[in-house]
């Protein structure tokens, strides 16, 4: 296997792809680069497809699927729908578990009885943070903020509704589309001398493009019941960094000195739910389930600054 750019997809033309959660970051990805090369996508945002509303959720997937099938395609659903602001969560917890646990557990209901293949995005918040080795998705889990809590709570309502269901846990993913730290440290470059970013918090930076391409080629595997034998899999860009490497990096690509960007502590900057300090995710399972490993966050930062540079640098 070599390390992914954008890996093809099996049989595309053959494929219908569902994304919940199609208007955010990672929704908006996988319907770019869905569209066009599978037989069907759809990818709704919450306006259309309310993953909190089960009776929403299940008229959807019934149509869903019922339109693939009469058109000789089959069914695969990627939820990226998500309530992903963790500070906010922890003011709004009952809101963060009525999409992240509840939204999640209506969905897989809704495809186990339509016979249709989960994909189910979490994050690296479900670890206490505290490990020095990358973690598996075996290790314990022991999340420390209400985002964290409930995705857990989700991936754990999602594999027990359905049998053909996958979790995929991401971290620190950034794109095009939302919010993200590398349109942050863009702008930042632009409009101050000197960028302060904590130097102890530890993870794997992952860009939507080829996490995107990544579940769509698990999506593939999926309609040709070629399961992954692990249902709980790790999908990030390889190595990893510091958020002060992480910025230094952003910088140096874009032109910016990287000696501009100081480093801190995370106690300098206290916020309302803690950051892990250490969130690496171990890959071994994604690769053992014969996917297509993920190239090197910098590799990937320079694609996507490169792909996306426009909407990155706030242009478009």
């Amino acid at each position: 296997m070599t390390e992914r750019e954008a890996g093809p997809i099996t049989g595309p033309d053959e494929i219908a792809l569902l994304v919940p959660g199609g208007r955010g970051q990672l929704g908006r990805e996988l319907h770019r680069r869905a569209q066009g090369r599978l037989g069907l996508v759809h990818a709704p945002g919450s306006g259309e497809l309310d993953v909190r509303d089960e009776q929403d959720v299940t008229d959807a997937v019934d149509s869903f699927a019922e339109t693939a099938r009469d058109n000789n395609l089959r069914p695969v659903v990627v939820n990226a729908a998500a309530h992903t602001a963790v500070d906010a969560a922890e003011g709004e917890p009952e809101r963060a578990a009525a999409i992240n646990e509840a939204g999640a557990a209506a969905l897989a209901r809704a495809c186990a009885v339509r016979r249709v293949p989960l994909v189910h995005l979490s994050t690296d918040y479900v670890f206490d943070g505290t490990a020095d080795v990358p973690y598996e998705p075996s290790d314990e889990t022991g999340p420390r903020t209400a985002y964290g809590r409930t995705k857990l709570a989700g991936e754990r309502a999602v594999l027990a509704a359905a049998d053909r269901a996958w979790v995929v846990r991401t971290s620190w993913v950034y794109g095009a589309g939302g919010g993200n730290f590398v349109k942050t440290m863009v702008r930042l470059a632009g409009e101050r001398e000197r960028v302060t970013v904590v130097d102890d918090q530890v993870g794997g930076p992952t860009w939507t493009g080829d996490l995107a391409a990544g579940l769509l080629e698990l999506a593939g595997l999926l309609v040709e019941r070629r399961d992954p034998a692990d249902r709980v899999l790790h999908c990030t860009n390889s190595g990893r960094a510091s958020w002060y490497e992480f910025a230094r990096a952003v910088f140096a690509e874009i032109g910016a000195d990287p000696d501009r960007v100081l480093p801190c502590a995370t106690a300098d900057f206290p916020r309302p739910a803690p950051r892990p300090a250490y969130s690496v995710l171990s890959p071994r399972a994604w690769n053992a389930a014969g996917l297509s490993p993920l190239r090197d966050w910098r590799s990937a930062l320079a694609a996507a600054l490169e792909v996306d540079g426009a909407a990155l640098r706030g242009e478009g």
